[in-house]
């Protein structure tokens, strides 16, 4: 059986069945047929050996694996290799021929660390196909409220899907489009935020878009404050949002800036210095939605 998913308008196509496989976040964005702009396809035998890397561009450490993956250039796309917990090579391939817009990967999903590391690769190959089309999958928790959507921005552990949950329980009508990562993009001159299959820890997985209203980063304080930020601040705030393996990769990283330059044209930006209190979800509902 053959499965495609669109996500944000791209469609992965699949040669096996991926919710069988564990990713039953991807169900919900299951098309019916069309042109695939991405496709997905399994090799076990695939090896870093099958490619020539012209250019290594990060190496980070996947913590929830424990395990070291680094992500580089080929002379036909994109690598991202992991390490197994269990061998010193890198030995789990994601691979994108840029070419064909074809995802190869090798993995094996036999643990729930395998789905896990398959659900990852997916979301850095992913990002890659989309980034020249205009769209970058934002790290941030994505509220909706009359048919519009906030962007709450910040680093892990900074509160984001506390803010979120306070809006819900504060704020009627406030709902959850995606606790992770949503995808971005630009749609007839419209900046639109779209649900995904990654959502982080928390089970969202909405075939949905909504126009931004805004975006907000937040900070921990022992106080309420809201401003508005301008011009490089407003870059500031959302660009460390993108996905950091690109931010190496002039390629990436260029067509991410023209995106984020255009967005950042229509669609305001605040920082909100905040505590964990309904206070400041109606703080930041009534700034960002009274000005929007």
């Amino acid at each position: 059986m053959k499965y495609e998913y669109t996500i944000a308008e791209v469609t992965l196509h699949s040669q096996r069945d991926l919710v069988a496989l564990g990713l039953k976040g991807f169900k919900p964005f299951e098309s019916q047929g069309g042109v695939a702009d991405c496709s997905l396809h399994f090799a076990e035998e695939l090896s870093a050996n099958s490619f020539t890397i012209t250019k290594n561009i990060a190496k980070s450490y996947i913590a929830e694996a424990q395990t070291d993956a680094i992500f580089a250039r080929t002379t036909t796309g994109y690598i991202y290799s992991i390490k197994s917990v269990d061998s010193n090579e890198y030995n789990t391939i994601f691979h994108i021929d840029t070419s064909t817009n074809t995802i190869t990967t090798n993995i094996v999903c036999n643990t729930l660390l395998d789905v896990a590391l398959l659900r990852f690769g997916l979301w850095i190959m992913f990002g890659v196909v989309i980034a020249p089309k205009g769209g970058i999958a934002i790290h941030s928790s994505a509220i909706t409220h009359n048919d519009r959507a906030i962007l709450f921005l910040g680093e892990s552990g900074t509160g984001k899907s506390t803010h979120t949950r306070l809006w819900r329980e504060h704020i009627e009508g406030a709902t959850l489009l995606n606790d992770d990562s949503p995808i971005l993009r630009i749609v007839d001159g419209e900046v639109r935020i779209y649900g995904s299959p990654w959502s982080g820890k928390t089970p969202c997985y909405k075939n949905v878009n909504y126009p931004i209203a805004g975006f907000c980063r937040l900070s921990q304080a022992p106080h309420n404050k809201i401003r508005p930020l301008r011009s490089i601040a407003a870059i500031g705030a959302v660009l460390p949002s993108c996905p950091p393996q690109f931010a190496n990769d002039n390629d990436l990283q260029d067509a991410i800036c023209r995106t984020l330059g255009e967005v950042l044209r229509s669609v305001a930006v605040y920082h909100l210095e905040c505590l964990p209190n309904s206070e400041a979800a109606e703080l930041s509902f009534n700034t960002i939605m009274g000005d929007a």
